[in-house]
């Protein structure tokens, strides 16, 4: 009954030591810059999707700055 008791006080000792670190953790290097993946060409369509869609969008304001000027009866204003 004896060695069952101190494997119940020893078996909490030894597991904790064995979790424990016996040297600080090495710094971690920085990060690599990310490699080409299959998905390059998909994001980079992307980009000029959103780049196009810029464009289309200032063309569109200035459309409604022209029509807002005609119908006011004044020249567009740039």
């Amino acid at each position: 009954m004896r060695m069952y008791w101190y494997g119940m006080i020893l078996l909490p000792a030894v597991l904790a030591a064995a979790c424990s670190a016996d040297k600080a953790p090495a710094p971690e290097a920085a990060p690599a810059p990310p490699q080409k993946t299959v998905f390059d060409p998909l994001t980079q369509q992307m980009d000029r999707a959103r780049q196009v869609q810029g464009t289309v969008d200032a063309q569109a304001q200035d459309t409604r700055k022209a029509i807002e000027a005609a119908e006011s009866g004044g020249e567009p204003s740039r």
